[in-house]
């Protein structure tokens, strides 16, 4: 019986060793698995920083897309771009079929898209079925780049051309006549010389102002799709470019008026363009706000008046923004004209325009400098009662709003 329980206690002795021997190496292995699936863990994480790393600077817009087609995530210049409109992007009618495309046929599709808001752009959209998917489930990218540039260039091109071999037509003209005429009949007679030499000196600076102003509205609207970034303190600039413009009123019988609001605060813009369309504004309410029969300049130019002051509700958007205003006393603009006044080279009066110096091109400018800051622009008239040009620019502290483009904020006051 004692040999019988000494070999059963050897048995269990031997199947403890035993079980003990594949505990530990069942131990190892599931710690062995356990490194395993940490390094494998750890090279997944790794490879989604990566890949989120690559998405995230790439300069171009990029959205991923999960497999039933809605937006994952989307990296920093498509932030910039679209904001919170990235999702009506995506419902385009040209990208959406791209990227129906995409999915059915697994090859890379693209689409040109149009946007007309917040100012026009042209977009190329190229869609990339991704198989495998991407460690968050991406299954597709829609990269966006911008063509705006490129196809503004184009038709800069072609409209530099048309207008500048329109517009130049009749100044060159003269300046052959009065060339030829000093060269014939003129030869010998100094008064005609120097009458004619007169003339031909205000066509050449005609010349020299329109391809000036052909030139900055190309360069405008080349960046006009581009928001600005530096923060302005609109009362100082206002204060500035007052000042700067008051001896052109000298002896003239004219003043400007400046009425500031106390507290103005700093708008989103560009400080070189916010003062050109300062100046563009004042320059007309001087050259075509005299009263009629009276130069622009000259005695009789009458009151010109520069406001600012916060945007009230009504009007203008309900973001926070300011309103500044140039207003004159003049014989102000029929009706029918406004919506057409920030046409290239639309003129209610083509002669008085012309003996003023105008290129008819200020207002396009304008218009164009307020869509690239996202503004609005209003123009109110009443004959006999002057006229006024608002413009609304959004405060600094507000986000870049979709604003209507300014071309369509021309309204008369009744």
């Amino acid at each position: 019986m004692a040999l019988v329980f000494a070999a059963l206690a050897a048995i269990l002795a031997m199947l403890a060793v035993l079980a003990w021997a594949r505990a530990e190496r069942f131990a190892r292995r599931v710690e062995r698995l356990t490194r395993l699936a940490a390094r494998e863990t750890a090279e997944v994480e790794r490879l989604r920083r990566a890949d989120a790393a690559v998405v995230e600077r790439l300069p171009d817009p990029l959205i991923v897309l999960n497999a039933a087609g809605a937006p994952l995530r989307a990296n920093a210049a498509a932030q910039v771009a679209f904001g919170a409109d990235i999702a009506a992007v995506l419902r385009h009618p040209e990208l959406r079929g791209a990227i129906e495309r995409g999915f059915a046929t697994g090859a890379t599709q693209t689409a040109d898209l149009s946007l007309p808001v917040p100012v026009p752009r042209e977009l190329r959209g190229s869609v990339v079925s991704l198989d495998p998917p991407l460690a968050d489930g991406g299954r597709a990218l829609v990269v966006l780049s911008d063509r705006t540039r490129e196809r503004a260039v184009e038709r800069m091109r072609a409209d530099f051309v048309a207008n500048a071999s329109h517009e130049l037509r009749t100044p060159l003209a003269s300046l052959i006549g009065f060339i030829d005429t000093l060269r014939g009949p003129a030869a010998d007679d100094p008064p005609a010389q120097r009458r004619f030499l007169g003339i031909m000196a205000e066509q050449a600076a005609r010349m020299s102002r329109l391809i000036d102003d052909l030139l900055s509205l190309s360069r405008i609207e080349l960046a006009e799709h581009q928001t600005p970034v530096e923060q302005v303190e609109l009362g100082k600039l206002l204060e500035r470019l007052a000042a700067g413009f008051e001896p052109r009123l000298a002896g003239g019988g004219g003043r400007l008026t400046l009425e500031l609001a106390p507290g103005l605060p700093a708008v989103i813009a560009d400080t070189d363009q916010l003062a050109q369309v300062v100046q563009n504004l004042l320059d007309n309410a001087l050259k075509y706000g005299a009263l009629p029969g009276t130069a622009a300049g000259m005695a009789g130019a009458g009151e010109l008046r520069l406001s600012a002051a916060p945007a009230q509700e009504g009007r203008w958007p309900a973001r926070p923004g300011v309103v500044f205003a140039v207003a004159d006393r003049g014989p102000g603009i029929p009706r029918a004209h406004l919506p057409r006044l920030t046409e290239r080279f639309y003129r209610v009066d083509t002669g008085r325009s012309r003996a003023a110096g105008g290129t008819g091109l200020g207002l396009a400018i304008v218009k164009h400098i307020v869509n690239r800051h996202r503004g609005q622009l209003a123009i109110d008239s009443q004959e006999g009662a002057g006229t006024t040009v608002s413009i609304w620019l959004p405060c600094a502290e507000a986000p870049a709003p979709a604003a209507t483009p300014a071309g369509d904020q021309a309204t008369a006051a009744v």
